[in-house]
């Protein structure tokens, strides 16, 4: 019969001892690990930093939908304005004028402005600004070379805000579409304040009083 003795005891202990310190420090080490690993959330935050741009985009796009909107309300009120002058102007100048405001912001609104309305969806409006009924209606009561001054002051004071408009959004705007529509609009606008400016001045009205 073998004897064990404590001494044959103690090595086996303390070897097991030490294994299990062992495993006990992998274990405390795998922790710590992870908690290192933990701050991976960094690169979450690099993700939501990319969010930002695109939050920040949208109220340039709100600013690029509120411009349509304005521009194919303008343009309505341009085609009323411009049937109204067609028919009570007493210049053929001024009637000629007339109509080519008709021609040219039926067809702007056409190929232009509400296709792109459609693709941003835009609605159209219902009908003209309170300024523009306010304006239709007082011209509505006058007639004649008194019509004609009229209409020339009103159109010299549209085109040239309009056209501001249309370049601040040409520059502005960060949709390539919304751009164009835009220099598209400016170019033919800008043609429009020649013309007028042309009238006015055969017609004596003064022109230095922007948008008063």
């Amino acid at each position: 019969m073998i004897k064990i003795t404590s001494t044959n005891r103690l090595p086996c202990a303390a070897a097991f001892c030490v294994l299990l310190a062992g495993v006990a420090g992998r274990a405390q080490s795998s922790p710590g690990a992870m908690q290192q690993s933990a701050p991976t959330p960094p690169s979450a935050q690099a993700g939501q930093g990319t969010m930002a741009p695109a939050t920040a985009e949208n109220p340039q796009s709100m600013d690029d939908k509120d411009f349509v909107h304005k521009a194919l309300q303008g343009g309505s009120a341009e085609v009323e304005l411009g049937q109204l002058a067609a028919q009570k102007a007493q210049s053929d100048d001024v009637k000629q004028f007339a109509r080519k405001m008709v021609e040219d912001h039926s067809q702007l609104a056409d190929q232009v402005m509400k296709p792109l309305a459609k693709q941003l969806g835009v609605a159209e409006p219902n009908g003209l600004s309170k300024k523009d009924k306010t304006l239709k209606a007082s011209l509505e009561k006058l007639s004649g070379a008194e019509f004609d001054q009229a209409y020339i002051k009103a159109m010299l004071k549209d085109h040239k805000e309009d056209l501001k408009d249309f370049k601040e959004e040409a520059s502005m705007s960060q949709d390539p579409s919304v751009k164009k529509a835009a220099e598209q609009g400016e170019t033919v606008i800008s043609q429009h304040l020649q013309m007028i400016e042309q009238i006015a001045q055969k017609h004596d009205v003064a022109m230095n009083g922007k948008g008063q």
